[in-house]
C-alpha cells in the first residue's frame, strides 16, 4: 500500500497508518494512491477545469482507469505478478475539512478519512448519480469508518470510537 502524499508536512505518522488502513478496507489490495490538499481556490480551479462545475468542493477523484473492466484487468494481472495496482488522484480541500469538521461537529482526522474513503470509492468506481448507487456507496462508506473506529454513531456522540 501506497500513498504518495504531495506535502508530507500536513499528516503525522498516526493519519498516514489511517489513511492507508481506509485505503486497504477500500480496495482489498495493494494500491497506489496519490493525494494532495489543496486550498479552496486551488480546487476551484480544478472542479471548474475538470468537471465544468464553478464553485469549490470538498474531494475530488481522478481514476487512472476509464472503465470499471479496465480496473479488473490492471488488477487481475498486477496481483498475478505482485505489483501494485495505480488507482489514481485524490485532491482533498483543507479548508473543506475544517468546515464541514464544524458543520457536522467531528473531528479533521474523521473528515479527512470520510473524504478520502468516498473519494478512493471513487476512484474503484462507486458514484452516486443513481438512489441505488448513492445507497450502495454510502452503505460501503459507513462499512469503511466503522472498520476504522470512526463510524456514525461515534461522530453523532461527538467522540470516536477507540480501536
Amino acid at each position: 500500500m501506497e500513498i504518495i502524499v504531495n506535502d508530507e508536512g500536513v499528516l503525522n505518522g498516526e493519519m498516514m497508518d489511517k489513511l492507508k488502513e481506509a485505503a486497504s478496507a477500500c480496495t482489498g489490495m495493494d494500491v497506489e494512491i496519490s493525494l494532495s490538499f489543496v486550498s479552496l481556490d486551488e480546487i476551484h480551479e480544478l472542479n471548474r477545469t475538470y468537471r465544468g462545475v464553478d464553485r469549490p468542493t470538498d474531494v475530488l477523484s481522478f481514476p487512472m482507469f476509464g472503465s470499471l473492466e479496465e480496473l479488473e484487468d490492471a488488477c487481475g494481472n498486477a496481483q498475478e505478478e505482485g505489483q501494485t495496482v495505480p488507482l489514481g488522484d485524490v485532491v482533498i480541500c483543507m479548508d473543506k475539512i475544517e468546515e464541514q469538521a464544524e458543520q457536522f461537529g467531528h473531528s479533521k482526522e474523521r473528515e479527512t478519512l470520510y473524504l478520502f474513503t468516498h473519494s478512493v470509492l471513487h476512484l474503484l468506481g462507486y458514484d452516486h448519480e443513481t438512489d441505488e448507487d448513492k445507497r450502495e456507496m454510502r452503505k460501503r462508506e459507513e462499512e469503511i469508518m466503522d472498520s476504522l473506529g470512526l463510524g456514525r454513531d461515534a461522530a453523532d456522540s461527538g467522540e470516536e470510537k477507540e480501536q
